[in-house]
């Protein structure tokens, strides 16, 4: 499913209606009539319901929605942050058929509006119909009035296509922004739900499908949402005459004294990822822990320089590279001076697939240069921060301009993880995720992802299709330690433990 901007789904509206024959007001009613299904989830059947509409078409998707919501036994209020003479065309039809139905609009002149704004409490439900994809700079006056009030009132909100007061497509709101419990959205998704104050501001989102011409829906935008049927078909087969050495050999170079869990994870990972083979490179005290945990590693000790891996183990490693299908460099190594020169003596002649996480991004960001081979880079923010100069607030105000940014310096594709990780290379679409929770916000997830995509490496996809795959299928596998063991407090080697039956739940049609 394509990602639309605010440019995009403004064409895909007017072609729908200019080219294709669809009227405004049919697509307003569907609209409407999508607003009302999400309201009547939430309410049951009965309850009282406040709708803001504004003068626009968003506000006529609001008219529409008290109309059946009333239809349908609910009490309901409406307030309209404009005057009666400024609603567009569409928009005073839709008010003229709700009000001969029996809704009461207050316009913002009238004395009652701003007594209701501080009667919000008293609802059960608030519809946000105020202002659409179209919002622009800085609110002010009755809308800017009526959104504090609805983020003051404390009472569930349904949003209307897009919270008001966002930025379509940065997700950074326009002064105020209203804060909703859900938001449906129509025809495609739309870049606020991914990033910015959108990520929070949209609550549960949804996309309902409101008439547009399946053709327009299909032209294709600058990202995409990965969806189940795709990464099913890319994940490897598994033969019946197939051995070990056929199903990948991999290499981790991971860990140090004051990390050893990093390489752990990204083993166990692996196998669970079915990798064939898998050789963890690291100092004693590291193959040690490996050892005592994951039995089913081969082991390459590597000389070590103060806890952590020596320079000179660039030789050792480079004398097996023709043993390895991929390899991932990063977990737990730290970024103290001796790494930074293995990692420059090692790359300099690397000619291996790999995965570059973690400690050794960190190295990237000071300079050192990435192995000519093809790579996944799988920063979070703060990596990616780093690697791009740039502040965390930054990064992460506009999530997907970040990550074309990183793939056009550094020229491999780049994985920028968080709530809808984001793939990105530099000519194809972005890819963004959209499995994973909350609670996989702790210690190590990122190590089992790497191991993870490390291991689809291996078994000879593309690095797009790895990491995208990759990153679609560690999320399952976290919704699945949600389900099971509930959204808080389930741990990486959970999630770990969890992907051959994640994967299971991703082939089994």
């Amino acid at each position: 499913m394509w990602i639309a901007t605010k440019e995009q789904s403004q064409e895909i509206d007017r072609r729908a209606t200019e080219e294709f024959g669809v009227p405004a007001m049919v697509l307003m009613e569907r609209a409407g009539l999508a607003v009302y299904e999400a309201a009547d989830q939430l309410l049951k059947g009965h309850g009282r319901v406040m709708v803001f509409c504004g003068h626009g078409n968003n506000g006529g998707d609001g008219f529409v929605a008290a109309r059946i919501l009333l239809e349908h036994g609910y009490h309901v209020d409406c307030l309209v942050a404009a005057e009666e003479s400024h609603l567009r065309e569409e928009c005073r039809l839709q008010m003229l058929q709700a009000q001969a139905q029996g809704v009461h609009p207050i316009y913002s002149s009238d004395p009652r509006f701003e007594r209701k704004l501080e009667c919000l409490g008293h609802h059960d439900l608030i519809i946000d119909a105020l202002l659409g994809l179209g919002a622009e700079g800085q609110l002010h006056g009755p809308v800017k009035n009526s959104i504090e009030a609805i983020n003051r009132s404390g009472v569930p909100v349904v949003s209307v296509d897009v919270p008001s007061g966002l930025d379509c497509n940065s997700g950074q709101d326009l002064g105020a922004s209203v804060w909703a419990l859900r938001t449906v959205t129509f025809g495609l998704p739309k870049p606020f739900l991914f990033q910015g104050v959108g990520l929070e501001h949209s609550g549960y989102w949804s996309v309902a499908k409101i008439g547009f011409p399946p053709e327009l829906l299909a032209t294709p935008c600058s990202a995409k949402l990965i969806e189940k049927e795709w990464v099913a078909g890319l994940l490897p087969e598994r033969f019946r005459d197939s051995h070990k050495g056929t199903n990948g050999r991999l290499l981790i170079v991971a860990g140090s004294n004051q990390m050893r869990g990093a390489a752990i994870l990204a083993a166990k990972a692996a196998l669970r990822s079915g990798i064939g083979l898998i050789t963890v490179a690291g100092i004693e005290s590291v193959c040690q822990a490996v050892m005592a945990h994951i039995p089913e590693a081969t082991l390459l000790p590597l000389p070590e320089r103060e806890g952590v891996i020596a320079p000179e183990a660039a030789d050792l490693i480079l004398h097996h590279q023709a043993q390895f299908s991929a390899s991932l460099f990063g977990p737990g190594m730290t970024h103290e001076p001796p790494v930074k020169d293995f990692l420059t003596r090692l790359w300099n002649r690397w000619e291996v697939p790999s995965v570059i996480d973690a400690d050794a991004l960190n190295a990237v960001s000071t300079g050192i240069n990435l192995p000519a081979a093809p790579c996944v880079l799988t920063p979070h923010p703060g990596e990616m921060a780093r690697l791009l100069g740039q502040s965390v607030e930054e990064i992460q105000a506009d999530r997907f301009s970040s990550s074309f940014a990183a793939t056009k310096k550094f020229g491999k594709t780049v994985l920028l993880k968080g709530p809808y990780s984001i793939v990105a290379n530099d000519s194809d679409p972005m890819m963004v995720n959209q499995t994973g929770n909350s609670g996989m916000a702790s210690a190590g997830m990122g190590d089992v992802l790497s191991g993870v995509i490390a291991t689809l490496l291996a078994q000879e996809l593309h690095p797009d299709e790895a990491a995208a795959a990759g990153m679609y299928w560690h999320g399952l596998s976290g919704d699945l330690c949600a389900q099971e063991i509930g959204h808080i407090g389930f741990t990486a080697r959970d999630v770990a433990t969890h992907l051959p039956a994640a994967r299971a739940k991703l082939i089994e049609s």
